[in-house]
């Protein structure tokens, strides 16, 4: 009986033991589930800002389809006007060449053919001048598009600059378009192509030191740092650069109205003739650049 005792107290301390236990497992437990509540909870919030996000981005895009089929209907119902304008011509016995040299009425009434040239150069310039009016307003609203040029075909946006065309470069092409020109008229072209260049060179110039402004503006500081001392820093340089983009807006409105006295001068030192010649033109290249996005596209792929 004496010798059993001593077994007997140390079974009893060990079931004691086991109390203990159970009771810091339930500690570590609880506090595992703790973490794991707050990690849900972070996985919450930021799932909620991804889907913030989607939502903004699925909206931009919805209103930037919305314009574009707007665009579309408006160039088809342009389109049939022209063309409804082109049969009642035929229909009264006018032929226009598809080069615009030369157009001759069967009836031997010239006067007709120009109305009909006529009324298709003022459509093709009210269409250039509403065009580059439209783009202000915009560029009001996202100035990253026109920069982008997401509305053009790929061609086209080989040759962008500053979310259009170079003014420089038309008046290059349209030199060998015209009709022999006289020396004064000449004189007017290359002066005015001189002119827009430097205006073309000293807004390119201005977008370079945007553009190294905004890199040095974005790249001051500790980059790839996400400690929260740096929170005050990171939003003051996010604020400095949106101020700087700001000024994008106005190169957009500066290269448009740049484009748009081009035209118009170009237009006071050309004939009627000539400038319905030259707008055409210019409409024929777009329609070549665009004709050769589609060649490009549907390329043979191996």
């Amino acid at each position: 009986m004496a010798d059993t005792s001593p077994r007997t107290d140390v079974s009893t301390d060990e079931d004691t033991d086991h109390p203990d236990l159970g009771s810091e497992g339930a500690l570590v437990n609880n506090a595992a589930s703790d973490s794991s509540d707050r990690s849900k909870g972070k996985m919450d919030q930021k799932t909620l800002r991804r889907l913030a996000q989607n939502r903004e981005a699925a909206r931009k895009s919805r209103l930037r389809k919305k314009a574009y089929v707007q665009q579309l209907e408006n160039s088809r119902l342009k389109l049939t006007q022209l063309e409804q304008e082109l049969q009642r011509a035929r229909q009264q016995g006018v032929f226009i060449s598809s080069t615009g040299d030369q157009a001759h009425a069967t009836g031997g009434n010239g006067a007709l053919a120009f109305d009909a040239e006529h009324s298709r150069w003022l459509e093709e310039k009210n269409k250039q001048m509403n065009e580059l009016r439209i783009k202000s307003n915009a560029a009001k609203n996202d100035v990253f598009h026109l920069l982008s040029g997401m509305w053009k075909t790929p061609a086209e946006r080989c040759f962008l600059w500053l979310g259009g065309f170079r003014s420089s470069e038309l008046l290059k092409l349209l030199a060998n378009q015209l009709e022999p020109m006289t020396e004064r008229q000449l004189m007017g072209i290359n002066n005015l192509q001189q002119t827009s260049q430097q205006a073309e060179d000293a807004l390119s110039q201005g977008m370079e030191s945007l553009q190294q402004s905004l890199a040095d503006t974005l790249s001051s500081g500790t980059l790839g740092s996400s400690s929260s001392g740096n929170v005050a820093s990171y939003m003051g340089q996010m604020a400095m650069a949106m101020g700087k983009l700001g000024t994008l807006e106005g190169f957009i409105r500066q290269a448009d109205n740049l484009r748009l006295q081009t035209l118009q001068q170009m237009i006071r030192v050309l004939t009627t003739r000539q400038s319905a010649r030259a707008l055409l033109a210019i409409h024929d290249y777009f329609s070549r650049l665009r004709a050769l996005s589609s060649l490009w596209l549907a390329r043979p792929r191996e």
